[in-house]
């Protein structure tokens, strides 16, 4: 439950912006057998923002095994439509008003917008996570990930140029600001860390390194396979643990099985939330070759049980890990294997490293977060009452 103060600043700005009734557009959601950070993000806040008196429906693309409709810690979420068909089709239903009146609107832009400018006239806001980028082609046939490029860095500043943007970090402001995005409509606010993260348990006795991720393309586990390979040469004993499921899998497989290192790297597929924290505590540094990011949510978990990161400098983990302190970055594949050697190898850097993640975690809280996005949305509702 959120505190008290946050949950009264949030009711308070909702009553004089004359916010009750919020939809939220995504492509996912928390349940899919492929939510990631996004979902986490967006499930966090809306559960604060539900605790502290508006109702909330979150609206998404159809998922296997889940209703349609459905209630999770306060607020609906309504599944329908392909991965594809669910941007025309939730923003038809969003003009069309089939699921109720909505005071304000948050459109979750994860690759594919939603065009709500085009459409929503009321208060609205965007949370834009990061630049897409290479993404597109590592996913999608040419053709389409052309289309995509196109669509995010050439329309989509000049359709989105008037609307409220929220982006995680500084690094992918940046990021914005050089596709066109006016700087006055970009905020950042960080994410948080839920507070069940902590430190406790037992270190593993040997060298133990963990990663958490979709296995898919962005992520860039094979990658990560390979620069282990380099690891492996300096500490033969260390072990990797890679946490997740996804179409890659097989992939990331042969290339454990072609390195050699089916002894040392495994793929346990996703874990129940218990047996992710005792890993969390129970490793020496947590990786990640990702090739993409708005954040790396899963670092600063790592980081609030006291485990520091070694990862590639991308925007995102530029601002998740602050270098030097809570973990270290790096661009080339053998200065991140010479990195991950190093947590490994050096016990006072790595209790260092660890000092400085706990650290690093201990300032970034979902309550925060999620009166820094209402306050943002109101600004937006409040604004718009001088418009004619």
């Amino acid at each position: 439950m959120a505190d008290a103060s946050v949950r009264s600043r949030i009711a308070e700005l909702a009553e004089r912006a004359g916010i009750r009734t919020v939809h939220m557009l995504a492509w996912r959601d928390l349940d899919d057998d492929e939510a990631g950070g996004s979902e986490i993000h967006a499930h966090n806040i809306t559960s604060i923002w539900v605790q502290s008196g508006l109702r909330v429906t979150h609206r998404t693309s159809a998922s296997k095994g889940r209703p349609a409709e459905s209630m999770r810690d306060g607020y609906r979420v309504i599944r329908r439509g392909s991965r594809y068909s669910v941007f025309p089709r939730a923003a038809l239903a969003e003009a069309l008003g089939r699921y109720g009146r909505s005071d304000a609107l948050v459109e979750i832009w994860n690759g594919m917008p939603f065009g709500s400018p085009l459409w929503r006239l009321g208060p609205r806001m965007v949370w834009l996570h990061h630049v897409h980028g290479p993404m597109w082609h590592m996913s999608l046939p040419a053709a389409i990930a052309h289309a995509g490029v196109a669509l995010e860095e050439r329309l989509g500043p000049v359709v989105y140029r008037n609307q409220p943007i929220v982006t995680l970090s500084r690094s992918s402001e940046a990021e914005l600001l050089e596709l066109g995005f006016p700087p006055e409509n970009v905020s950042v606010i960080t994410p948080g860390v839920d507070p069940g993260f902590t430190p406790g348990g037992t270190r593993s006795p040997t060298p133990l390194a963990m990663a958490v991720g979709r296995l898919v393309p962005v992520k860039d586990f094979r990658r990560l396979v390979g620069v282990w390979a380099k690891v492996h040469e300096k500490v033969p004993e260390a072990e990797l643990v890679i946490v997740g499921e996804g179409y890659e899998r097989e992939a990331i497989e042969s290339e454990v099985r072609e390195l050699g290192l089916s002894d040392v790297v495994s793929l346990p597929g996703r874990l129940p939330d218990a047996e992710l924290l005792d890993l969390y505590r129970r490793s020496w540094v947590a990786t990640s070759a990702s090739v993409r990011e708005g954040w790396g949510m899963t670092l600063t978990e790592a980081a609030a049980c006291g485990t520091p990161a070694v990862a590639t400098d991308i925007a995102g983990h530029a601002d998740a890990v602050d270098a030097g302190r809570s973990g270290l970055l790096a661009e080339r594949d053998d200065d991140l294997a010479a990195s991950l050697v190093a947590v490994l190898t050096d016990a006072q850097l790595r209790s260092r490293l660890q000092t400085g993640a706990l650290e690093r975690a201990s300032e970034l809280t979902w309550q925060s977060a999620a009166l820094a996005n209402f306050e943002v949305l109101a600004a937006d509702a409040l604004a718009r009452r001088h418009l004619p």
